[in-house]
């Protein structure tokens, strides 16, 4: 008898951290062990670069483009090609990982579990591994917010807006296809936001009524 009402997902409000958790979560992450290497590297790719955790558990070597500093694939959300920079952090992290965390394995995927079987990583151990460090890190998460890898992918978006940087550019970074879609993170730039809002006017019962016209206290 309840009528159902469709919510568009663009009126939500995106889930996002802010730089120093993101940090504070990173800074959490013990790199002296293979697992540890390992996720440190993943939660640099969702946090840095904003990938989707489907792309990071594909990302294979013929993605790294070494020589020209590139990670080069094409999206598994959107089928099309992105062109992300393999920023010297993430680039350091995932050759520690290669070198001396990553199982012996045949596979050419970058990630792999650590247990038996070694096969490569699905999304939902990434979502895991993201609420394992926040945990780990003493973040608050709040009922209701979102707090996987795809957070991570907001608040990178949050960081950029607060850093003044274009909306375009934006969605270049993320790989959308068009700043419509991007421009649902303008609901998380507070401080933006807060250059639009406009000051709250007198209430008439705190006025005056004087010759029946109001003035201010």
């Amino acid at each position: 008898m309840v009528p159902r009402i469709k919510v568009d997902k663009t009126s939500r409000i995106p889930s996002a951290y802010s730089k120093e958790e993101v940090q504070k979560m990173l800074d959490s992450v013990d790199r002296g062990n293979p697992k540890g290497k390992r996720d440190f590297a993943i939660l640099l790719l969702a946090s840095r670069l904003g990938m989707r955790a489907g792309d990071i558990c594909s990302l294979s070597f013929k993605n790294l483009k070494w020589e020209h500093n590139e990670i080069e694939l094409i999206q598994e959300k959107t089928q099309e090609k992105i062109l992300l920079p393999l920023l010297p952090e993430v680039g350091s992290a995932i050759i520690d990982y290669l070198k001396y965390g990553r199982p012996i394995t045949e596979s050419s995927t970058i990630f792999m579990r650590h247990t038996c079987p070694i096969t490569s990583l699905k999304p939902p151990t990434l979502h895991s591994i993201v609420w394992q460090y926040l945990r780990l890190a003493g973040i608050k998460v709040p009922d209701g917010k979102k707090h996987g890898p795809h957070a991570l992918r907001h608040s990178l978006a949050s960081t950029l807006l607060e850093e003044n940087t274009p909306l375009p550019i934006i969605s270049e970074v993320l790989g959308h296809t068009t700043t419509e879609t991007t421009s649902i993170y303008l609901k998380i730039a507070v401080t933006h936001l807060r250059r639009c809002a406009l000051d709250i006017p007198e209430f008439v019962w705190n006025q005056p009524m004087v010759g029946g016209v109001a003035h201010e206290l």
